[in-house]
């Protein structure tokens, strides 16, 4: 069988440009949630990503090459990968969970991912994935030390745990979809669908204007929709392209060391050396585990 390209064979400036656009997610998202509420941010973010998405496949005339079935399957996963994940993640910023460990929760996705297909599905999994994924929670519970009031407090970390797992479950649910539908639609469809829940949501929960901060509030969505989830989809749908999934689930594990350099100039984020020795130990246990075969790998958000 032919090993899967590894990251050295990607293009090194969509690779570098990909690692900066998806660690800068977890700035704007803390951001967004300063200036109004995560379920209103969310709605009013994917509701201008779907029309982004929309218009660049209708300019770049994208076939849509989906059926009714296949639409469904897209929206349902596009549920579970967009409002249910980011909808947890959001709420754990509201509570104060940090950038850095944000970016490590979902550093471990994808290594949790072929955890779970080996549980559900029955594929193999290798030994160095199981241990790299034990090294990287270890070194999760390292950067969270004993204190977890400093992390947001114990909801706060329960709920980012379970937005990592539903971005695993979700990126599992990609297989379900079953055809392989044009990338940009299936964006826009699964922007579409995320966006009216999370509206609603916000209004019956947040109220009608939950903005403290209106300019930064602005600044946010339009940074998370063009940027973070236009842009970076269009990024890793190139990396795909020209290093195959595996290699480019190889870039994850760089993310949270980037996420906290950009937390510590932006978001005044600060590490003591024990989180720092976690945060060393989770990446090496991440990269090593997404490095050994090919790994399935979230979209980017």
């Amino acid at each position: 069988m032919t090993r899967p390209p590894r990251a050295a064979h990607l293009p090194l400036v969509p690779a570098v440009a990909f690692v900066l656009v998806w660690s800068s997610g977890y700035i704007s998202g803390p951001a967004a949630v300063q200036a109004a509420a995560p379920f209103t941010v969310l709605g009013w973010r994917f509701a201008l990503a779907a029309v982004l998405a929309v218009a660049l496949s209708l300019a770049l005339r994208r076939p849509t090459r989906m059926d009714r079935a296949t639409v469904t399957r897209v929206a349902a996963v596009g549920l579970m990968m967009n409002a249910v994940q980011f909808g947890l993640m959001y709420v754990a910023f509201d509570l104060g969970l940090g950038a850095t460990l944000a970016s490590l929760f979902h550093a471990l996705s994808p290594v949790l991912t072929a955890l779970l297909a080996a549980a559900i599905l029955g594929e193999r999994v290798s030994l160095l994935q199981v241990g790299g994924f034990v090294v990287g929670v270890l070194g999760v519970l390292l950067v969270l030390g004993g204190d977890l009031g400093r992390a947001g407090g114990p909801a706060a970390v329960l709920i980012g745990c379970l937005s990592m797992l539903t971005l695993s479950l979700g990126t599992l649910g990609q297989r379900w979809i079953g055809a392989q539908p044009d990338l940009l639609w299936s964006a826009a469809v699964q922007f579409a669908v995320s966006a009216p829940p999370l509206l609603v949501l916000g209004w019956t929960t947040e109220g009608a204007w939950p903005v403290t901060d209106g300019r930064q509030a602005l600044v946010a969505v339009l940074f998370l929709a063009i940027v973070n989830s236009i842009v970076g989809l269009v990024l890793l749908s190139l990396l795909v392209l020209r290093g195959g999934s595996g290699a480019a689930a190889s870039l994850f594990f760089l993310s949270p060391p980037v996420t906290a350099v950009l937390a510590w100039v932006v978001l005044d984020e600060t590490l003591s050396v024990l989180q720092l020795v976690g945060l060393l130990v989770a990446v090496v246990g991440v990269g090593a585990a997404t490095r050994t075969r090919t790994a399935a790998i979230p979209p980017a958000g």
